[in-house]
């Protein structure tokens, strides 16, 4: 079995979406995605679609992660190349007023242009923190 490594997050583009998704930075969010994305993505509730930067900041990332949601902390990012998409996976560790939670995302990507222009997420959901 291949031996997960964890890697420098600006070295991808993958890395460095989950970077600014984790500051919830989302002009450097829009800078990083191609302007005729095609994004699909899978929470435990719904599917999610989106077909421009502004469709899936909008609708898709800042409902996810709300105004009242805090990521206190990356907690885990790895990258890796899969023929030709790079798979990227992050844990974040977020507070809002319902608590702590951990919400762990994988994700698929294929660059164009050099910014992404399609991608796959399945997340976890908001998973509680005991303790």
């Amino acid at each position: 079995m291949p031996e997960t490594v964890k890697v420098d997050s600006s070295a991808s583009l993958g890395g460095a979406f989950a970077d600014a998704l984790a500051a919830k930075d989302f002009d450097r969010i829009r800078a990083l995605l191609h302007p005729e994305i095609e994004f699909r993505g899978l929470t435990p509730r719904r599917s999610w679609e989106a077909g421009d930067p502004d469709t899936l900041i909008g609708e898709v990332l800042r409902t996810w992660f709300e105004d009242s949601d805090e990521i206190e902390e990356l907690e885990k990012l790895e990258t890796d190349a899969f023929a030709d998409r790079e798979r990227v996976g992050y844990r974040f560790r977020v507070r809002n007023p319902e608590g702590l939670f951990r919400v762990e995302q994988q994700v698929y990507l294929s660059e164009r242009d050099g910014r992404i222009g399609w991608m796959r997420t399945v997340c976890s959901g908001y998973r509680p923190v005991e303790g």
